[in-house]
């Protein structure tokens, strides 16, 4: 036996702000870098898999096999189906792939990477070879994405990430793409190359679009006629002020301090998630080649200087690196008032997607007799990633998305999940409880 690290688990905290209990859990779009499952059965079914168990774990997930557990198993050590299905839910795609560093996450990482061998730091040549290959392996992800072959992926760069999710997913019809956090400088180059976004976070910005720049001749037109009426406002403002002989001890503001205090309100959303973008459609298209040739992707000193961002995927695409999500048993002895009780723990640590956490929940509903519960650690930039992509309910029709999203490689119940609108907002789900087969949660 030995004692389960993070003493301040969630797992500790009173359960008076739980949800009430429901059939689905909701869709929840963070990464996850650990999870702590708690049963008082035992999970020894996960130790120590045979290699025939691992090999036909990897297949199913390569061939996108579904497995559909039944509702209870009676003995789980001895369920090869049940090991194999769970060797399956651990497997992800990560891209670049350096065993000797750390690649995600990417924000905040920097101590972790000190000291770590970077060859391409001072080779502009082998910095050039990278990112070529880096922009192949993101294209490949896209066309995937576009063809409804992939259902979502991650891009996670030193400073921002950005979740990019197939038409149908979110509760979106078309493609969309999240990214948080953003700076008044990366919006506004966005803008310049023709994207057009939507900040959902800010109400004063939140049905009107940053829209992409006109041409030279439409711009000056629109300045002059905006310039014109605001004038005309202006002075209509102040007229009164003369009339009653106080106009001259009013000191009236001008364009330049209007222009700072509109400046100043948006800097001071930037690195916070009120600074979430998102794109749809078209654009998302602009915002991929704007992310191949944006010179601010990779860092230009410190510990991740020249390394390009990671990509993560729940499905292989071009120069991928097939990873396992780590899982280990932990026994402790629980003080009860009768004295000690044992408590049965498994963990997974590693960045875990949407896709990854569901299959496992799912998996251990079916091994743990309906009852178990997790706190759940995340990524927390990408918490914001729970906000909602359209602001009426869309109407989509699921079957319809069966279809259209039938070779994403997802488990059809995973895939009903996450074609779900986002409920989470700005939070993701912190504790989780299992009973009798259904869910509550705390966010």
């Amino acid at each position: 036996s030995e004692r389960i690290p993070h003493p301040d688990s969630p797992l500790s905290k009173s359960d008076d702000t739980l949800s009430s209990r429901s059939a689905e859990l909701p869709v929840d779009w963070s990464i996850k870098t650990r999870l702590l499952f708690t049963s008082s059965q035992p999970f020894t079914w996960a130790d120590h898999l045979k290699a025939q168990e691992e090999a036909r774990g990897f297949i199913q997930h390569c061939r996108a096999t579904a497995i559909s557990l039944p509702h209870s198993i009676q003995d789980p050590k001895l369920s090869t189906e049940l090991r194999c299905a769970f060797q399956q839910s651990l497997v992800y795609w990560i891209h670049p792939s350096l065993p000797w560093m750390h690649l995600f996450p990417r924000i905040g990482a920097d101590r972790k990477m000190v000291g770590k061998n970077s060859p391409w730091s001072q080779d502009e040549t082998l910095q050039q070879v990278l990112m070529s290959e880096w922009s192949i392996s993101f294209t490949s992800l896209y066309n995937l994405l576009k063809t409804k072959l992939c259902p979502y992926f991650y891009v996670c760069t030193y400073q921002f990430t950005v979740l990019f999710r197939a038409a149908g997913l979110g509760g979106c019809d078309v493609i969309t793409a999240v990214m948080s956090p953003t700076t008044r400088g990366l919006r506004e180059a966005m803008k310049n190359e023709g994207i057009e976004f939507s900040l959902p976070l800010i109400k004063e910005h939140g049905s009107r679009k940053q829209k992409a720049p006109e041409t030279s001749l439409q711009t000056t037109d629109r300045k002059a006629e905006e310039q014109a009426i605001s004038d005309e406002d202006e002075e209509e403002s102040y007229s009164w002020l003369e009339e009653i002989g106080v106009k001259d001890k009013i000191k009236k503001p001008d364009l330049v301090s209007v222009k700072l205090h509109r400046e100043k309100h948006e800097v001071q959303m930037d690195h916070k998630p009120e600074s979430v973008v998102l794109v749809k459609g078209m654009n998302t298209f602009r915002l991929l080649n704007f992310l191949i040739n944006c010179k601010s992707l990779v860092a230009s000193a410190g510990p991740q200087a020249g390394l390009p961002p990671t990509l993560l995927s729940p499905t292989a695409f071009r120069g991928a690196t097939m990873q396992m999500l780590k899982a280990r048993t932990i026994n402790v002895k629980r003080q009860v008032d009768a004295g000690f009780k044992d408590q049965f723990s498994l963990e997974i640590t590693g960045p875990i997607m949407p896709h990854s956490l569901h299959s496992l929940t799912m998996l251990l509903k079916s091994a743990q007799k309906g009852s178990f519960s997790a706190g759940l650690y995340s990524h927390e930039p990408t918490n914001v990633f729970n906000v909602r992509t359209q602001e009426e309910e869309s109407v989509l029709n699921k079957e319809t998305l069966h279809l259209d999203l039938a070779d994403c490689g997802l488990h059809l119940k995973t895939l009903d999940q996450l074609i779900r609108s986002p409920e989470l907002g700005k939070s993701s789900i912190r504790l989780l409880q299992v009973d009798n087969y259904n869910y509550s949660w705390r966010a």
